[in-house]
This record gives C-alpha cells, sequence and structure tokens, in this order.
C-alpha cells in the first residue's frame, strides 16, 4: 500500500494520507467504543451552513483537526462545521491546504444509513502568511482528494494525478489494504440517482433527462433508480457500477446545495480520475474558482457517456 501513495510527491503528502488513514480508523471507532448517549442525538447547533449539527458530527470534526494538525504537513484547514477557516499553529505547519467533511451524511446517523469523510488536498500557492484565502483554489489545483465511506466495510478512495485507487480498513491489523488499483468507471451505467423529492422545482432539462431515463424513447430498458441521502454512498455506488448522480440547482437552491470545497471538488476529482465526468449543468466542476470556503454548487457526475447525454439535453433548453 506503501508504494501507491508515492506519488503524493513528498513526505508531507505521506504524513497527510497516513493521517486520514488513522482519523477514517479512530471515526469508525466512534460508533462503538463511546456511549450511545454520548454519540447520537442533536448537539444544540446548526454549522455554518444550516445544517444540525450531530453530536457525532463534533467528535468528528475534532478528531480530523487534530490528526491533520498532528502531520505538521498542513498550513490551513476548511471543515464543513467551522465558520472560518483554520489556521495552524506556526511549530506544526507544512505546505498543504486541506478542505474536508468530517462526516458527510450525518442527518441519517440515527437510521444507521452509511457515512463518510471527504477531503481534498492542495499545495499552499502563495509565500505569504497562511490564510483563508489559500484554500480559494479551483479544483484543478487538487494534488490528491478522495473519501472514507463506513458501511458494510471500511473503505477509503484516494484519487491521485495517476488514478483512483481503493483501500479496504482490516480491522484484524488496523490497516489500509489496497483491493482495487486504478479504477475506472463505466462509460455507461443503468441507475441514475437524485432527489426527486424536489421534482417540481427541477429546472425543464433535468425532467427531461429524468423522464428520458424511465421511458427511453427508443425503447431501451429504464433506468434504475437509487438515492441514499448520503453523497459519499451515492457516488461511491456511481464509482462502482456506473451511471449517474445528480445533485443540481433548482428553483429552491438555485446556486445548488452542496459544498463546492468539500463536497464537490474533492467528489469532482475522484470521478475525472477515474474516467468519468463531473459538471454543473454549464461548465466543469473542477474549472470554478471559489470567492468563499463555504461556497455551494451544483453538482452531476458519473460514466461519461450518462453525462453527456444530459448535457446533450441542457445545451438543447438553453438555445431555446
Amino acid at each position: 500500500m506503501r508504494m501507491q501513495v508515492c506519488s503524493l510527491a513528498s513526505l508531507g503528502g505521506l504524513r497527510i494520507w497516513r493521517c486520514h488513514e488513522l482519523g477514517c480508523g479512530s471515526q469508525i471507532q466512534l460508533g462503538s467504543c463511546i456511549s450511545v448517549a454520548v454519540v447520537y442525538g442533536i448537539a444544540g447547533s446548526t454549522n455554518v451552513t444550516g445544517d444540525q449539527v450531530k453530536k457525532l458530527d463534533v467528535l468528528s470534526n475534532d478528531l480530523v483537526i487534530n490528526v491533520l494538525k498532528s502531520s505538521f504537513a498542513t498550513c490551513v484547514l476548511v471543515s464543513e462545521e467551522d465558520k472560518n477557516a483554520i489556521i495552524v499553529e506556526p511549530e506544526k505547519r507544512g505546505k498543504y491546504v486541506v478542505c474536508f467533511d468530517p462526516l458527510d451524511g450525518s442527518s441519517n446517523i440515527d437510521c444507521l444509513v452509511s457515512i463518510g469523510t471527504i477531503f481534498g488536498i492542495y499545495r499552499k500557492n502563495s509565500t505569504d502568511e497562511p490564510s483563508e484565502k489559500d484554500a480559494l483554489q479551483p479544483g484543478r489545483n487538487l494534488v490528491a482528494a478522495g473519501y472514507a465511506l463506513y458501511g458494510s466495510a471500511t473503505m477509503l478512495v484516494l484519487a491521485m494525478v495517476n488514478g483512483v485507487n481503493c483501500f479496504m480498513l482490516d480491522p484484524a491489523i488496523g490497516e489500509f489494504i489496497l483491493v482495487d488499483r486504478d479504477v475506472k468507471i463505466k462509460k455507461k451505467g443503468s441507475i441514475y440517482s437524485i432527489n426527486e423529492g424536489y421534482a417540481k422545482e427541477f429546472d425543464p432539462a433535468i425532467t427531461e433527462y429524468i423522464q428520458r431515463k424511465k421511458f427511453p424513447p427508443d425503447n431501451s430498458a429504464p433506468y434504475g433508480a437509487r438515492y441514499v441521502g448520503s453523497m459519499v454512498a451515492d457516488v461511491h455506488r456511481t464509482l462502482v457500477y456506473g451511471g449517474i448522480f445528480m445533485y443540481p440547482a433548482n428553483k429552491k437552491s438555485p446556486k445548488g446545495k452542496l459544498r463546492l470545497l468539500y463536497e464537490c471538488n474533492p467528489m469532482a476529482y475522484v470521478m475525472e480520475k477515474a474516467g468519468g465526468l463531473a459538471t454543473t449543468g454549464k461548465e466543469a466542476v473542477l474549472d470554478i474558482v471559489p470567492t468563499d470556503i463555504h461556497q455551494r454548487a451544483p453538482i452531476i457526475l458519473g460514466s461519461p457517456e450518462d453525462v453527456t447525454e444530459l448535457l446533450e439535453i441542457y445545451q438543447k433548453h438553453a438555445a431555446k
């Protein structure tokens, strides 16, 4: 496994990777080693993006921050749970910026649905003192990104310049083992994933695309519909089986709902490195230049033929 991460290109990058391993392994233990009263329920607040904060969110956020600081490789940390960027203490600083969602899908904790952690790693691109501005980079600048999925097993998916590799936690030895090398998504799938509870708010292009998947005009087999409501779970299924995941802009959320830096960009990077596509419907997700660390964006990602079909529908409606 260690040889698979050498393309992070530096000891600092390797330290971040190792800390993510430790952090993800520790997150799994939170649910089983801490009392039910501590882990489950509401912490009594909302985070900066308006989501209710679960107690496990708070614990996970503290854990990820602590392990990243202990890597001595980071200088700026951006978390979904914190309003401002975290500037690492001078004595612990390195040259990397890490943006992360410590516990994606936490609204599903109480019903035991799969949840996860999402992260993106950038190099600090200035010689100034570390600041929030160092995190405002387009996804094209990512040096690595990925996610951990806490489900029937713990899977860590890491994307770097040379591709996507999957590691599974072996609880017997406490290590992540390489199980899938150079993962590629199917060119075309047979599953679409979207929250159809917002159907009345969809724009015409999304409505037409879903109708095509349910009732194919060429009389081919219709697509299956799958939606967990945990981005990590839905994206991982899309990566493994192919198809398309959509969280588009709609009338209620014209700028999208998912956060660009620590949800959309890392997942878009993983998908592109696996041979897929990731778009807002108008531009590639990775091309967006952020202006705020908690900026939202629409996202559509998955198999290239499926995403291209939707983009063609968008272009048709834009030309009207």
